[in-house]
């Protein structure tokens, strides 16, 4: 295989939850240009529809699908909508995630139950789901998991205490560990990606506040460009990570280090 087939997709069915914007939307071009069929799935048609149009107008082939990674129903109906659309799943990226910052004896738990139920609950359902289809089809596939520092380290440069993201996170850097093992002899690759601080609007409230600090303790002083996650995504759902499952890729700009 030449070098640069190690890093495409060229024919493979992605699906994307949370794609609709920020980190999600990167991902799902990312896959795309390597050569990637998408479906992209999100809870508000609002962020989805702009998306995908702007994919399809790129010359992509990229479904929408409106869907609650917490719903079982949602998450079958994904999975079907993808294999009526493309006849596989290849790959799956588990990026659909929420946070709640307020100190931690103050956090409603109805706010704890939700951050986890999303960030945890949600790639359980999802992974479940794709994974049934892979491992009954037989030709293997990849997951990626979208953790964060935030599961690797106490606190995120001094900001506000996000203990249910941090738990969630740490949780799904776990998750990964075990299902890569569970499943890995039946061809199923699955890995995490923990990036750091990336402008999106989950994050620009706290990086606005915080930026100088941020700075001021990563090694390479400065905020992430979303555009550098996308070689870690391809990396991980090419052939290029063949002998690579379980672990967890960390992209922040040595904040953890």
């Amino acid at each position: 295989m030449e070098l640069q087939d190690l890093f495409r997709l060229d024919g493979k069915a992605a699906l994307v939850t949370g794609g609709g914007r920020g980190i999600g939307k990167t991902i799902a071009e990312a896959l795309a240009e390597a050569g990637a069929r998408l479906v992209i799935t999100g809870r508000r048609a609002e962020w989805l529809t702009p998306a995908e149009a702007e994919l399809r107008e790129r010359g992509f082939a990229c479904t929408a699908v409106v869907a609650d990674v917490t719903q079982p129903e949602d998450a079958d109906r994904v999975a079907q909508s993808m294999l009526d659309t493309y006849g596989a799943i290849d790959i799956l990226v588990n990026n659909a995630g929420q946070t709640w910052g307020q100190p931690t004896e103050d956090v409603p738990l109805e706010k704890w139950r939700q951050v986890l139920e999303v960030n945890i609950t949600g790639a359980f359902i999802m992974s479940q789901r794709v994974g049934r289809y892979m491992l009954e089809h037989g030709q293997g596939g990849r997951i990626i998991n979208i953790a964060s520092i935030a599961g690797l380290v106490a606190g995120e440069a001094g900001g506000m205490p996000t203990i249910a993201y941090n738990a969630s996170k740490a949780a799904l850097i776990a998750f990964t560990r075990s299902l890569a093992m569970e499943w890995g002899r039946r061809g199923i690759l699955v890995n995490a990606i923990a990036p750091g601080w990336f402008p999106t609007r989950m994050a620009a409230k706290t990086i606005e506040a915080l930026q100088e600090r941020i700075i001021a303790r990563s090694a390479l002083g400065r905020i992430g460009d979303l555009n550098e996650l996308r070689g870690a995504v391809v990396f991980l759902a090419a052939p290029a990570s063949s002998y690579i499952t379980g672990q967890t890729l960390v992209v922040d700009g040595g904040l953890s280090i």
